[in-house]
């Protein structure tokens, strides 16, 4: 399953670390120290999955992932930074980030998790050519072999994992689902990290589907459970 990784990273040190013991595991590997080595690598090379440090000497990280998501909606992107801040670990992933590991990291799990994007990211791009159902939830239709969500017809663009997300919820819809269950089944059953990704994607996905402040939410939050959405 190793693929191709790029690593944008200014501390040379580092970079090469991971590069070694990327390689060490088959991987590919490209390093550079810019976010406009980046966006060239990004755009030459194709990789499965990029590593992404937030302070870059040339520009923010957040902006890079940012673009990066935006232009292609299939590519993971990892943060590894310094910055261990409840609001900064929020930023990164609210800009698109599928994962956020502070420094100083342990190797083994930073390549335990970079594999379990990796696998995802392949398996997500295996069911985008398989057949699948439509899930119909009052005027929001999921139709899961499509990757596609309409709102009373509207289309509404979503991020890979916001539609997984939304596509678990509709599998059990008026039933509650439970935070664990919903980080297994949508991120990863060995997922390591903080469950706030799961907070950040609802919050996202409420955003998208149109929903006012003080409006019924399509998404209840079971405080202590998990997440239900809400049948008419």
């Amino acid at each position: 399953m190793p693929g191709h990784v790029l690593i944008v990273e200014d501390d040379e040190l580092i970079g090469s670390s991971l590069a070694r013991a990327l390689e060490a595991g088959e991987y590919q590997v490209e390093v550079v120290g810019t976010v406009t080595a980046a966006e060239q690598a990004v755009a030459r090379w194709a990789p499965d999955l990029v590593l992404c440090d937030l302070g870059l000497p040339d520009g923010d990280g957040l902006g890079l992932i940012e673009r990066l998501r935006g232009e292609h909606p299939q590519l993971p992107v990892l943060v590894l930074t310094a910055r261990d801040e409840e609001a900064d670990v929020v930023a990164g992933l609210s800009s698109g980030a599928v994962d956020y590991v502070t420094k100083p990291f342990r190797l083994a799990e930073l390549l335990a998790r970079i594999a379990a994007q990796l696998r995802q990211h392949a398996a997500a791009s295996a069911a985008d050519t398989r057949a699948g159902d439509r899930l119909v939830v009052g005027d929001l239709e999921i139709q899961v072999d499509a990757r596609r969500v309409l709102v009373a017809g509207a289309e509404v663009a979503l991020r890979p994992k916001e539609f997984d997300l939304l596509a678990r919820l509709g599998d059990d819809a008026g039933r509650v689902v439970r935070r664990e269950d919903l980080m297994a089944d949508v991120w990863d059953e060995h997922w390591w990290g903080s469950t706030k990704t799961l907070d950040v994607h609802v919050s996202a996905l409420r955003r998208h589907l149109g929903e006012e402040p003080g409006s019924p939410s399509r998404i209840t939050t079971v405080r202590g459970v998990g997440y239900r959405l809400e049948r008419p």
